[in-house]
């Protein structure tokens, strides 16, 4: 295992503070008598709730008249649902791009309100153009994909600051075996991404500065599976390819090498280095100091938040279609938007979803504490209540659109490699 240091107010009040996504409660509750001049009220105490550390840092306690644990509570409900949020927005604006691009390119209108909608409209205008392209058409996808990582610092520093049993020098946070990523002065065994180039002993994603034996996403001069050929080669290159490849480089790779052995990375090394690795991360499960359930799903999304992915390498190969001018459109707008939407379908996935499910629960957990102070003390609850209600709902909310994006992403992406025929043909 890898580690790293570092009763008064009615129901319908109820039923607003304690499950905020029912009902549709409004921002602020000036009806209610006093509730007016109580900390928290209109302009009054209330931390910027997109702000994780204005969250973190605010008095909860001496506001609202509320005991340590309440405290606790709303500051890892808040922060997470704050950081959810950050979450989906990163996801959902990365979807509009990369889907949205693919609508423009291949013709249709990209003007949508969300990433799903984007994608949604994507699958459908590569589905048509396919169906143009015919029956014949080979579509063959080879990527590399992307390696999004967790900031083992980052979850130390926030353990640490969420519960103090977890600070000094308990404050460990272990990563899967063979998942760190960083920086490794001496000799990494896994991957390595490089962007000014190396000697790769391995399987080259990227570009090739000399002979290449693989998938050629342009134009292959040589050979193409065994025969004198010079063009686009939907089979094995052995040759000089002008574009991405996959397979083995006899010069330079850019991009992405799978090292055959453990080698020197003038890059980001993913899996293992033979000395402690500068800034390191986390591609695979995370786990933080032995703290409390808030506290661990808090950072959990702090750190997904802020996670950071090295890009996926993405080779098409595409031929027999029945418009050659519409089969390089097609191929154009895959070359330059499956990266991106291969980022959240199979860089974030797994770790995004993780992290809606977990905020859920503190979420869950910060909304009966609201409830619990409404019935201690019916105006200072129901001020915290309008403090608190719609960012807990906007974390419900959020999690709902990550489920969404990642959900989409994936369809996309299959839609994306698949054939004329209908046959997926991804690699």
């Amino acid at each position: 295992m890898s580690t790293w240091k570092k009763k008064a107010f009615g129901p319908m009040l109820m039923v607003c503070l304690a499950a905020p996504v029912i009902a549709n409660c409004g921002g602020g509750l000036g009806g209610i008598p006093g509730a007016g001049n109580l900390p928290g009220g209109g302009s009054g105490a209330c931390p910027n709730m997109s702000n994780p550390d204005e969250i973190a840092a605010f008095d909860w306690a001496g506001n609202y008249k509320v005991d340590a644990k309440v405290d606790g509570q709303l500051k890892a409900g808040l922060g997470a649902a704050a950081d959810l949020q950050a979450l989906a927005g990163s996801l959902d604006a990365d979807l509009k791009t990369a889907c949205g691009g693919m609508v423009t390119d291949l013709g249709g209108a990209a003007d949508f309100k969300n990433g799903e909608d984007a994608c949604k409209a994507a699958a459908k205008i590569i589905g048509e153009v396919k169906g143009k392209l015919g029956a014949k058409l080979k579509l063959v996808v080879d990527a590399e994909p992307p390696k999004c990582s967790a900031s083992l610092d980052i979850v130390a520093d926030c353990a640490a600051k969420c519960d103090v049993s977890a600070s000094g020098g308990s404050a460990k946070v272990e990563c899967e075996p063979g998942k760190l990523q960083g920086e490794c002065s001496a000799q990494c065994e896994g991957r390595c991404d490089v962007s000014g180039g190396m000697k790769c002993e391995g399987t080259c994603s990227g570009k090739c500065d000399a002979q290449m034996t693989g998938s050629c996403g342009g134009t292959c001069d040589g050979k193409c599976d065994g025969k004198a050929f010079k063009g686009s080669c939907a089979g094995k290159c052995d040759g000089k390819c002008d574009a991405e490849v996959k397979g083995s480089c006899g010069g330079s790779c850019s991009g992405s090498c799978e090292l055959k052995a453990k080698a020197e990375c003038k890059g980001t090394c993913s899996g293992s280095c033979s000395v402690e690795m500068k800034a390191p991360k986390c591609t695979g499960t995370v786990t933080p100091p032995k703290v409390s359930a808030d506290c661990k799903a808090k950072c959990d999304a702090h750190a997904s938040a802020k996670a950071e992915c090295t890009p996926a390498h993405v080779v098409v190969r595409i031929e027999g279609g029945a418009d050659v001018a519409l089969q390089g459109k097609l191929k154009l707008t895959l070359d330059k938007n499956l990266p991106l939407l291969l980022k959240v379908a199979l860089g974030m996935a797994d770790r995004a979803k993780a992290t809606a499910e977990g905020v859920g629960v503190v979420v869950s957990g910060a909304q009966a504490a609201v409830q619990g102070a409404v019935s201690a003390s019916p105006v200072t609850g129901a001020q915290l209540g309008a403090c608190v209600s719609a960012p807990l709902k906007g974390a419900v909310d959020a999690a709902a659109s990550v489920k969404a994006s990642v959900s989409v992403s994936v369809n996309v992406s299959a839609s994306a490699s698949a054939s004329g025929s209908g046959g997926a043909a991804t690699k």
